[in-house]
């Protein structure tokens, strides 16, 4: 069964997307353990140290993320996709607080390797999750709210069968029904880039995910592909 694809009119307009993809299943979510919670802490410290003084506009991945959104229509300093989000915060608070085990997990790969990743539950999803230019109908629920929005036609979506999105302006927001939570058992992961030589930096960050689920959710059970315009579907 197809979990994950993207459509052949993206790959078209962005062939360099390279995403890493990972299907976690058998999860048990909850509070971060104290050991991962120092190792992410101090990762944090180390990042925040290394960036000092670098704009992140000159990190190679973040700078192929911002040519990305304009391509698509979208002021990427207005939207920053998700890596540069989490690094902007970390360079003006100097630390990202604990949210669950799960977005830990993924904030701390997605800050080591300076690539977005996103952890969607997939409780709600009907048929596979498409990454794929949206009409406008979609359907989007932000993060905390209850009120439904549709993207931008033309704007990037993760959107199911039914028009559900998870994602809005490609890595820039998730919505509120795929968020993790203490509840998420299953769980879809995505490791995304755009600049030159993506594969090998997502291919790592990927293999880096696996790792940590591997320590710290030993009784998951994990599939995962790397995607491309070569292998653009992932079934699992």
């Amino acid at each position: 069964m197809v979990l994950f694809c993207y459509s052949t009119e993206l790959l078209d307009a962005f062939p360099n997307t390279r995403g890493g993809v990972v299907h976690a299943t058998g999860l048990a979510n909850g509070a971060t353990p104290p050991d991962l919670l120092g190792v992410y802490r101090a990762e944090q410290r180390s990042i925040w140290e290394g960036l000092e003084g670098v704009p992140l506009s000159e990190i190679t991945s973040v700078a192929a993320w911002r040519r990305t959104f304009s391509a698509f229509g979208v002021k990427p300093t207005q939207y920053r996709n998700a890596a540069e989000s989490l690094l902007r915060r970390l360079t003006k608070q100097g630390s990202i607080p604990s949210i669950n085990l799960l977005v830990d997990l993924a904030n701390l790969v997605s800050l080591r390797h300076s690539l977005p990743v996103a952890v969607f539950d997939q409780h709600l999803v009907s048929g596979p999750t498409t990454v794929r230019f949206a009409d406008g109908d979609e359907m989007f629920t932000d993060l905390g709210s209850a009120a439904v929005s549709h993207p931008e036609p033309g704007e990037v979506v993760f959107v199911d069968d039914v028009g559900l999105v998870s994602a809005r302006r490609w890595c820039w927001r998730q919505s509120d029904q795929s968020a993790a939570r203490t509840a998420t058992i299953d769980a879809l992961i995505t490791v995304e880039g755009q600049h030159e030589n993506a594969e090998a930096d997502v291919i790592r960050a990927t293999d880096d995910l696996i790792h940590l689920l591997s320590e710290h959710q030993p009784q998951t059970e994990v599939t995962s592909a790397i995607l491309s315009p070569r292998s653009s579907q992932f079934a699992s």
